[in-house]
């Protein structure tokens, strides 16, 4: 059985391309499927799916599941707590074909997300360096975030 491969939508191919670092770029991922990873768990974290509607054809091309090395059991994640059914699990094409296009809209929702938080911005690893930090404590209570030092 072959694996799908993720798909990467047509209006997201350029930003996808200056996210990578290559032939003397300054992209702050080193493959195509760092980027999509990122992207993946971004949409997740805000909750952002967006179906896709053409897809790149060419450069960047789909990436082969392979490729996401120790990330591919995110993709398995993703889809299970996605849809809530173990199902999705199963070893066959169908459910690997729906485990990816979750994973796919999920990674084409962070990618909005990025577009719009890296409008106009020279610099892309500052600034997804300031959005993780944002998704870091995003989570914090103002317990957590209180800072008892200045009293200390």
């Amino acid at each position: 059985m072959a694996l799908a491969r993720v798909q990467i939508s047509e209006d997201k191919a350029e930003l996808v391309k200056a996210l990578r670092d290559a032939e003397g770029g300054t992209g702050p991922f080193q493959t195509y499927a760092d980027v999509l990873a990122f992207a993946g768990m971004l949409g997740v974290s805000r909750a952002k799916r967006v179906p896709l509607g053409k897809f790149s054809r060419k450069d960047p091309d789909a990436v082969p599941q392979d490729q996401f090395r120790s990330n591919l059991a995110v993709i398995s994640l993703v889809a299970a707590v996605s849809t809530e059914e173990l199902r999705i699990l199963l070893p066959n094409e169908e459910c690997d074909a729906m485990r990816i296009q979750i994973f796919q809209e999920y990674v084409n929702g962070g990618l909005e997300i990025l577009q719009a938080e890296l409008q106009g911005i020279v610099d892309y690893s500052e600034q997804i360096l300031l959005l993780l930090n944002t998704e870091r404590n995003k989570g914090k209570t103002d317990i957590e975030e209180f800072d008892l030092s200045r009293f200390l």
